[in-house]
């Protein structure tokens, strides 16, 4: 694949953690309108209808490694993802009213290092980079978090517990994807996610159109340009660029989620903050050196150059 190539699908990944980040600030905008579930509810119906005219356009994109595979039911495995991502979305859409969006965006992040650490529940062994990843990544959660006492607000906790449902979430898909058309799942996950988000809003909080109308450009940035449009570019841009090498590209999500909170905003950082922001990227990006780059194999192979140097 040529160089233009891979810098057309770098670039598409770019934009897509841009909108990404700074869908946080319009998350915590369109709580100054109406109530979690229903901006939930809204946000992924108007997602899933974006993906729907794709579905059509692009027909199957079951992937070939599937076939002659005894797949999952997608309806099953559109349930299951769809009620993961359910949760994940509510603890963080509550947890952002009693945070800042840029701080939102860095400890949701954190999925990035708790996915190969779940894993080694399936048996999965990760390597230094992923230990490293972790470290890293705690020391600047609590630098970013934690106050005086060893206190955690509500909804640094629950933005926390999000990013562990993210996680949950990206195994879940990571196991189903291959086997089924990704398109469809992704459309019957986001039904799924509006169906249950618009229930229990219906249960719990109020809708006027008046509210739907101040919440105008964050369900529209929200549902269209995060959920649908950002989503279709990932995956359009997946198709130039290593999944592990597209990874270290879409974790600039937090980056953009705090500058854009800093911008839009006006939020702001102390120095201990943006200690723990540093800290936590690097973790992030440390937690996918194993696949990136064979971290292991490399300090073995330079450990036994130096020995024939020196003997």
């Amino acid at each position: 694949m040529s160089w233009k190539n891979h810098l057309r699908g770098d670039l598409l990944l770019l934009l897509t953690a841009l909108i990404w980040g700074s869908a946080f600030v319009a998350q915590k905008v369109g709580m100054d309108h109406m109530g979690p579930f229903m901006y939930t509810g809204i946000r992924f119906a108007l997602g899933a209808l974006v993906l729907t005219p794709l579905i059509l356009y692009f027909g199957s994109l079951r992937p070939p490694s599937a076939a002659g595979q005894k797949s999952p039911s997608i309806l099953l495995a559109g349930l299951l993802s769809g009620t993961i991502l359910f949760v994940a979305s509510i603890l963080q859409q509550v947890g952002i009213i009693y945070t800042t969006a840029g701080k939102a965006g860095f400890i949701t992040g954190l999925y990035v290092v708790i996915v190969p650490l779940i894993g080694c529940l399936w048996g999965f062994r990760p390597g230094a980079g992923a230990g490293v990843g972790a470290v890293l990544a705690v020391t600047g959660l609590y630098l970013l978090t934690i106050t005086d006492g060893l206190t955690i607000s509500l909804g640094d906790s629950l933005v926390l517990a999000c990013a562990f449902m993210y996680a949950l979430h990206v195994l879940a898909i990571g196991w189903m994807a291959p086997r089924m058309d990704v398109l469809r799942l992704a459309a019957l996950q986001f039904w799924v996610c509006a169906g249950l988000s618009l229930l229990v809003g219906l249960a719990l909080e109020e809708l006027t159109w008046n509210m739907v109308r101040s919440a105008a450009v964050p369900i529209l940035y929200g549902g269209v340009l995060s959920v649908g449009v950002a989503f279709t570019l990932q995956v359009v841009a997946q198709k130039r660029s290593p999944p592990t090498h597209a990874a270290v590209i879409l974790s600039l999500e937090t980056v953009f989620a705090v500058f854009a909170g800093m911008i839009i905003l006006g939020e702001a950082l102390s120095p201990r903050g943006w200690a723990g922001c540093a800290l936590m990227l690097a973790g992030m990006l440390a937690a996918q050196l194993d696949s990136v780059y064979p971290v292991k194999k490399v300090l073995v192979d330079r450990i036994r150059r130096l020995f024939k140097q020196t003997h």
